[in-house]
């Protein structure tokens, strides 16, 4: 490993790939999904907000994610890609404390949002009598509200730990980015105590969602079954099976990463783990939600139609 300035305050990011041809393909192929995330996540942004038969509690969620996964990937491949191409690994204290802040708010918010697009789904086929009163816009307003601001609580309550934590030994951190349990191992004190916490919040911001959605498509799974439309068993897989993908893809790595005890963690592990989070989920989710959705292609062909009608 490299020698660092040690009595600088800033932190080195080891990074994900190595420098030579294979790390520059990888890093190409990179930035090009994070042009497609980029891309996918803000024209769902754009779409959602255009067109008004998409102004619904499940598609405000949606616009939600996608914005979600828009900072989310932007929060770490930027940066990753420039110190790989210009060789300055180095972040500063401050701009390592942003990016934890960020990352964790995003992470947070998002395994919320989930939990909440599961009820909107949810109460959608089992109760869709109910539903303009359970899932109106102000409670979709509030769910995303509360997404986003209990992942900020949580987060500020990590960022402000990790970035007071006596680091003795080296600033090198294995990673991408400023990733809490890869700064631990830099760390010259016992955090047993702040990874009990960590398990903790991970617990209530990925397991206690997890659970909540699983439950949620049980009860969809066995209201489907007793439906007699075909159009309509059609089409309520459809929904459910984006979500679980979905679901899937981002809190699985992510919950085996945040749940290991620290001595059973493998740097290299833990980065391939974080690029399907990171990198792969927020682009992803756009493909997934647009191409398996109806409306969201009818809603598409409306508003290329009225640009191309203002065009002549």
């Amino acid at each position: 490993m490299e020698n660092y300035n040690q009595t600088s305050t800033d932190f080195i990011l080891l990074g994900l790939f190595p420098p030579s041809r294979t790390g520059l393909f990888l890093l190409a192929l990179t930035m090009l999904i994070f042009l497609l995330a980029s891309f996918g996540n803000l024209s769902m942004i754009l779409l959602i907000l255009m067109d008004a038969r998409l102004h619904t509690p499940m598609y405000l969620l949606l616009s939600q994610l996608s914005l979600m996964d828009l900072t989310y990937i932007s929060t770490t491949v930027p940066k990753m890609a420039s110190t790989f191409i210009l060789g300055n690994k180095s972040i500063s204290f401050t701009g390592c404390g942003v990016q934890i802040f960020l990352f964790l708010t995003l992470a947070g918010a998002e395994g919320l949002l989930l939990a909440s697009m599961a009820y909107d789904r949810f109460v959608a086929i089992c109760f869709p009598l109910h539903y303009p009163i359970r899932m109106n816009k102000r409670v979709c307003t509030l769910m995303i509200l509360g997404s986003w601001m209990m992942g900020s609580v949580n987060s500020c309550a990590h960022t402000v730990y990790a970035l007071h934590i006596p680091y003795c030994r080296s600033r090198a951190i294995n990673h991408f980015f400023c990733d809490v349990p890869a700064m631990l191992h830099l760390a010259c004190m016992d955090t047993w105590v702040y990874e009990y916490t960590v398990f903790v919040s991970t617990t209530f911001f990925l397991m206690v969602p997890f659970t909540g959605i699983a439950c949620s498509y049980v009860q969809v799974l066995l209201a489907v079954c007793r439906m007699h439309s075909g159009e309509g068993k059609k089409k309520a897989y459809s929904t459910c099976t984006t979500h679980l993908t979905v679901v899937t893809f981002y809190y699985i790595p992510f919950a085996y990463t945040y749940l290991r005890p620290k001595s059973l963690c493998s740097p290299a592990e833990d980065k391939v783990l974080a690029v399907f989070y990171t990198i792969l989920t927020p682009m992803l989710n756009p493909i997934i939600y647009s191409l398996r959705n109806k409306e969201v292609i009818g809603a598409l062909r409306r508003v290329l139609h009225r640009i191309w009608s203002m065009k002549m």
